[in-house]
């Protein structure tokens, strides 16, 4: 079942606003087939892994593991639970049930149903946190939110004044390269009007080998005009404003959800941030501080959270919290 988490993280930011699923098949001890599921509409892990064994007869011996409850319904694809019980696979090792509204247990009671042994619960808590975006999406009804900024050493995110549209660095390019690679592993990213306006930025993931994600701006009192680089067509964005309704945290992730965003990195500053941490609407916070000292500027956001972790990049640490 590692096998299976390992693989499945191939998938990240690639099969939005399916969850990425790893799926590994045993036979003898040996590994004899393993795949993850494609980007949106294609296949999926248990799928893959299967056309993976080279001699098909072998299934009929064989354990199949995957991270996630085997779908029992047609979607883009038919059910993967009537591709196993074709192929007569007798045994199934699943890491955590699926419980969105279309599975829900559907798909080991099929199983089960044609008399294929079904074991449920292996590495439970970690593969319910390598498919947290989907359960999150699918049971608060809004996007897995990550929180990121970067922090001076006296913990300012911006100077008191600029006289370009353009960043001012506080951390390193290896910490900045590890930001483009989140990017590539999200389905969307978020800013404010004023980020935009001050920093210009294109919110792309140029750094590292990827998809760009969805940028988001908010522009409650439309103020951005068509040619800042988040309209480029280098991917698509969401533009929200109060045109029509007010808006706030809360609404912000209804549009999110309606739009089928999975999960998002909130990468505003410190009046965007501070919006979703006071709305209690966020999960993970990954925050940067450099070695650099502004003396005077904006605050760095205000966060209660549980630090789990904490790293160094260079000289730039990297803390990271959960949202109990």
């Amino acid at each position: 079942m590692q096998r299976c988490i390992e693989i499945a993280k191939n998938g990240f930011g690639k099969t939005y606003p399916n969850p990425s699923v790893g799926c590994v098949i045993v036979n003898n001890g040996k590994i004899i087939g393993e795949g993850y599921t494609s980007a949106y509409g294609g296949n999926h892990a248990e799928v893959n892994a299967i056309r993976s064994v080279t001699d098909k007869n072998q299934l009929k011996t064989a354990t199949l593991y995957v991270t996630l409850e085997p779908c029992s319904h047609y979607g883009k694809t038919p059910p993967c639970s009537d591709l196993i019980i074709k192929h007569k696979i007798p045994k199934v090792v699943i890491g955590c049930v699926d419980d969105h509204e279309k599975v829900a247990g559907k798909g080991i009671k099929k199983l089960e149903d044609s008399g294929v042994e079904v074991l449920v619960g292996v590495l439970d808590k970690a593969c319910k946190k390598h498919h947290k975006r989907f359960f999150t999406f699918h049971n608060k009804k809004r996007p897995y939110i990550i929180l990121k900024w970067a922090e001076t050493a006296d913990g300012l995110i911006a100077p008191k004044s600029k006289t370009e549209n353009k960043p001012i660095w506080i951390t390193n390019i290896y910490s900045r390269q590890l930001v483009h690679k989140w990017r590539t592993e999200e389905h969307a990213i978020l800013v404010g009007t004023n980020t935009v306006i001050q920093d210009n930025p294109s919110l792309t993931a140029r750094d590292w080998v990827g998809k760009n994600p969805i940028r988001v701006v908010i522009d409650k009192k439309p103020k951005l005009a068509k040619s800042y680089n988040i309209f480029d067509n280098q991917a698509p964005t969401v533009h929200i404003t109060e045109l029509k309704n007010p808006i706030d945290a809360n609404k912000i992730c209804d549009i999110m959800f309606d739009n089928q965003i999975t999960s998002v990195i909130i990468e505003g500053g410190s009046k965007t941030l501070q919006s979703f941490i006071d709305a209690n609407l966020w999960d993970e916070a990954r925050v940067f501080v450099g070695q650099t000292k502004f003396g005077s500027g904006v605050q760095g956001p205000s966060l209660k959270g549980n630090l789990i972790d904490q790293n160094y990049i260079l000289k730039d640490t990297l803390n990271l919290y959960i949202n109990d």
